[in-house]
């Protein structure tokens, strides 16, 4: 209480506010209480696809002024942000490369997807194909189709799905085969993971960490940075199906 006035309200000023893809959300989740308690720092979260135009998609946050200190989200989606001056040009960190993966529902068949032409083979077999509307379905949808040479084949069988984890439309058997960043198939119940695509056909997306130019802690987001990018944090990055990008603590 200050001059016989109640102290203001708290807000979150004092917290830095992380706007996450779903890629490294896993791992996010189970390394911020480590961050948290070595730093005193708080952290707010903000999740959200790295591209399209659903209202909780990242760009479209950033577009109606949301604040965030700190983005984490596919590396291929930033360099529009920093056009856009939405990012500070020289505070990209790549953090992880993450390979997509597929999934049935549990308890169903395990078709070989080992090849690209098992894998061929069994998404012409599948009535119904999902995947995401973020960096993984973009590839799915305009380069992997057609590298398999099954682009006619999946058109009216495969589809994109927005704002909702395919892990979760393949467990609600609204989809026989999900194709999504395997860090983000992995914590879905209700579905078994095929693996990774094939290396030949995969698309190994970075996934990195930036500061927003209207940061309001970017010192606080740069200590945030530098953790998650830290030989300390790769062990249970590691865990989540992401392959770390440490840099010298």
């Amino acid at each position: 209480m200050a001059n016989g006035k109640a102290d203001p309200a708290p807000d979150q000023d004092d917290k830095i506010h992380v706007m996450i893809s779903g890629a490294f959300a896993a791992a996010y989740t189970d390394l911020i209480p480590v961050f948290q308690k070595k730093t005193g720092f708080s952290v707010v979260t903000i999740r959200g696809p790295s591209m399209g135009v659903t209202d909780d998609a990242i760009p479209v946050r950033l577009g109606r002024g949301e604040r965030a200190d700190v983005l984490i989200m596919a590396g291929e989606a930033l360099p529009a942000l920093i056009e856009a001056g939405k990012v500070v040009k020289d505070s990209r960190v790549d953090l992880v490369r993450s390979p997509i993966g597929a999934a049935v529902r549990a308890g169903a068949p395990k078709p070989d997807i080992s090849t690209p032409d098992a894998l061929r083979q069994t998404l012409l077999a599948a009535k119904s194909v999902a995947y995401s509307d973020s960096a993984s379905g973009v590839y799915v949808h305009t380069k992997l189709f057609k590298l398999l040479g099954i682009e006619a084949e999946m058109k009216d069988k495969a589809r994109m799905i927005p704002e909702t984890p395919v892990g979760q439309i393949v467990a609600e058997g609204k989809a026989e085969i999900g194709m999504q960043q395997v860090s983000e198939l992995m914590p879905v119940p209700g579905i078994e993971l095929l693996g990774p695509l094939p290396e030949a056909v995969d698309k190994f997306s970075l996934f990195s960490a930036a500061l927003t130019t209207n940061a309001v802690l970017p010192k606080q987001g740069q200590a945030l940075i530098d953790f998650l990018s830290s030989p300390e944090a790769a062990p249970t990055i590691r865990e989540t199906g992401l392959e770390p990008i440490t840099r010298s603590a």
